[in-house]
């Protein structure tokens, strides 16, 4: 019996988000609107999103003992997110500075701070709790070591899910590891290189080649592509007004999560989990954005 659904570890960050006409070119300045803060990072984000949606969800991530950390606590524990593995001090809580245009596009730049500081110790010393959970999240917002600690004490039975965001080489025992490995166009191209291919159904094989279970590519508006060596198939998003697009990969990745360690198929998994991202567009911020399981349902 696991207590947890799903574990995330990775990053928490306090979002710094600007309203732009357009983002600005090499050297030039504009106006932009008022500036708002709200609670984020790639780890915080999964975990409020799967615990939005009924998941029994924690985090191991670290914060820094700053007004940051503690906005992103309240968040957590307001979503029902059990931040017993959210750690404190080393530096300051990490900061995102996001620009989002009209169209609800955005651009960030991230001051890692505290997350840096995440280390494989930190995994080795929260054993137990990578061992009451039935899947295990990570980005790259973490040192990727400390991801690579994650795979090694990876428990029995437990499914390991990574969205590889930085992205970034990856080592072959965490690319072996992944099932899936979940990447946007971007993310595809960086980690196959050059001969990436065109197409998604390209980024898919030539990533699942290097050794991962099975691969996610997502492809925004139009919904994603599943691949796990039996063949490729489409799924279908929900056609949506964008507001702002900040978190949306993240909240698409936590359902997809949960749905595949309640028994979910990956296609089915991932045909959710693009209805959960679509809810998330229509809202600003990130961890206010997630939906519920009933406006998931409600599109």
């Amino acid at each position: 019996m696991y207590d947890y659904d799903l574990l995330v570890v990775g990053s928490a960050n306090a979002d710094l988000v600007i309203g732009v006409e357009r983002r600005p070119a090499a050297g030039e300045t504009v106006l932009g609107g008022d500036l708002s803060t709200h609670p984020g990072g790639k780890g915080a984000n999964q975990a409020v999103a799967a615990a939005r949606l009924g998941a029994r969800t924690a985090l191991l991530a670290r914060v820094g003992e700053d007004g940051h950390g503690r906005l992103l606590l309240d968040s957590l524990r307001s979503a029902g997110v059990d931040p017993s593995g959210v750690l404190e001090g080393g530096a300051p809580t990490g900061v995102a500075l996001i620009t989002v245009d009209p169209s609800g596009d955005n651009s960030i730049v991230v001051s890692p701070g505290a997350n840096a500081r995440l280390t494989p110790a930190d995994v080795r010393e929260s054993a137990a709790l990578l061992r009451a959970a039935r899947v295990i999240s990570a980005q790259l917002e973490i040192p990727l070591e400390t991801v690579a600690e994650v795979v090694r004490q990876l428990p029995s039975g437990t499914r390991f899910v990574l969205n590889p965001s930085p992205p970034r080489p990856l080592p072959a025992e965490v690319l072996a590891a992944c099932d899936p490995l979940i990447v946007n166009e971007h993310e595809a191209r960086v980690i196959l290189g050059a001969d990436a291919g065109a197409e998604p159904e390209d980024w898919a094989r030539g990533l699942l080649a290097m050794g991962p279970r099975s691969v996610v590519v997502t492809l925004g508006a139009e919904g994603a592509l599943v691949y796990d060596g039996s063949g490729a198939a489409r799924v279908a998003s929900v056609k949506v007004d964008a507001v702002d697009t900040t978190g949306a990969g993240d909240a698409f990745t936590a359902a997809l999560a949960w749905k595949l360690g309640a028994g979910a198929a990956l296609t089915e998994a991932a045909g959710y989990a693009a209805r959960v991202g679509a809810a998330a567009v229509t809202r600003a911020g990130a961890h206010e954005s997630y939906p519920t399981a009933e406006e998931v349902e409600q599109l």
